[in-house]
């Protein structure tokens, strides 16, 4: 017996009884994953195929008149269609397209249910001391750890792919909307009760307008881990760039590699700065 090792009489494992749970949800209930994965499957294919629908040049269009609507300069507008346009000359256009329908539908799902919440916490004081420390441990666990309960419930492909991804990026939303929410000041909220607004007046008029700069910042960060993901739910068949990637690493092929790696970068890039213009157009002026 060695001393230093911990006692093997002592050990215990608690991954039987979660084999158990697992098999037992997916026997009782399997009408219910069929239908989130059905719904899951409508929304990305429905996505995907606005996108390869749309012809590349449109894309570049698009993403051009919306990056100088959001920021009125030439030199960004013109990188962020030149990004794309790199992408394209890669030989990963549709990769791209792929993965940016896998994250647009992360992102909808997210929003969907992390927006509610969010203002579920800012209502209720109770709501929130139950689920911070939720959210603290979905944001503290790696990233990996995600694609286990995935992959457990819903199996390999582009389904799992989405939950995980969507359980990876919705705590941004949920705390900056919170957090929104409750930074509106007193005074306004006052003046408001003053004349005669009732809770849910007082929150569609006044608190979610208030806080849409908190919450676009929050749909920013949320955006962003999603895309962040890609790379490593393509080990559980999310496919696009993110495929690519691991090809590379599989394959030791380097300047694939990069290429893709790149090309992530640079859609992360064109997110990144179109999510900013539009939360930057929404901030009330400066006194």
């Amino acid at each position: 017996m060695i001393l230093g090792l911990f006692p093997e009489s002592w050990e215990w494992h608690i991954a039987p009884l979660f084999d158990a749970a697992v098999d037992w949800l997916v026997i009782t209930y399997p009408q219910v994953f069929e239908g989130i994965s059905s719904i899951i499957l409508t929304i990305l294919i429905k996505i995907k195929f606005a996108l390869i629908t749309i012809p590349w040049w449109g894309i570049i269009v698009i993403v051009g008149a919306l990056s100088w609507w959001t920021t009125r300069r030439w030199t960004t507008t013109c990188t962020l269609m030149g990004f794309l346009v790199l992408i394209g000359m890669f030989g990963l256009w549709a990769p791209a397209m792929e993965t940016l329908a896998l994250v647009l539908t992360a992102v909808t799902i997210s929003l969907t249910l992390g927006i509610p919440i969010g203002v579920l916490m800012a209502e209720i004081d109770r709501a929130e001391m139950l689920i911070k420390p939720i959210l603290d441990v979905m944001q503290t666990l790696p990233s990996f750890v995600y694609l286990v309960p995935a992959v457990m419930l819903f199996g390999l492909g582009k389904v799992p792919a989405v939950m995980a991804t969507v359980i990876y990026g919705t705590p941004p939303v949920v705390r900056l909307t919170n957090l929104g929410l409750r930074q509106v000041p007193h005074e306004v909220e006052e003046a408001t009760k003053a004349f005669g607004a009732t809770r849910w007046q007082l929150l569609k008029e006044v608190r979610v307008p208030l806080a849409v700069p908190s919450i676009l910042t929050g749909i920013n960060q949320t955006t962003m881990m999603a895309l962040a993901m890609t790379v490593i739910a393509s080990m559980i068949g999310a496919g696009g760039v993110g495929r690519e990637v691991l090809f590379s690493i599989n394959h030791i092929e380097v300047g694939v590699g990069f290429e893709a790696g790149g090309s992530i970068v640079m859609l992360a890039i064109i997110i990144d700065r179109l999510t900013q213009g539009i939360a930057k157009r929404w901030e009330p002026p400066s006194s």
